[in-house]
């Protein structure tokens, strides 16, 4: 993934690629569980930032970032759980997890500075 600074575009992107990997990947009851909670989370970060962006109080911009926080939180567990059970290789899953560390430390600074 390229380093790109637009956040919302960050955020989209990184939904993206995780749908992308997913939708290839290979089929078991627990893979297709995580696979899909994968992809509600990290698509409801993206939708989440894009709240909080037109949020009208500060306090309805914190409550949108918190939220967009706890589901970047839950893709880096999904994440890791997928890496220890093998369900796809650390090739593709280690850029995303770098990417999604990134993430939460940009969210958590934002949080911090309102």
């Amino acid at each position: 993934m390229s380093k790109k600074y637009d956040l919302s575009e960050r955020l989209e992107d990184f939904a993206a690629e995780i749908i992308l990997l997913l939708d290839k990947r290979p089929t078991s009851f627990s893979g297709e569980y995580l696979a899909k909670q994968l992809i509600r989370s990290a698509c409801s970060s993206a939708l989440n930032y894009g709240e909080a962006l037109g949020a009208g109080t500060d306090k309805d911009r914190i409550h949108k970032l918190r939220i967009c926080l706890k589901e970047l939180r839950e893709s880096l567990r999904n994440l890791n759980i997928q890496s220890k059970a093998n369900l796809l290789s650390a090739e593709k899953l280690n850029p995303l997890r770098a990417e999604n560390d990134e993430l939460i430390r940009i969210i958590v600074t934002l949080i911090k500075k309102i």
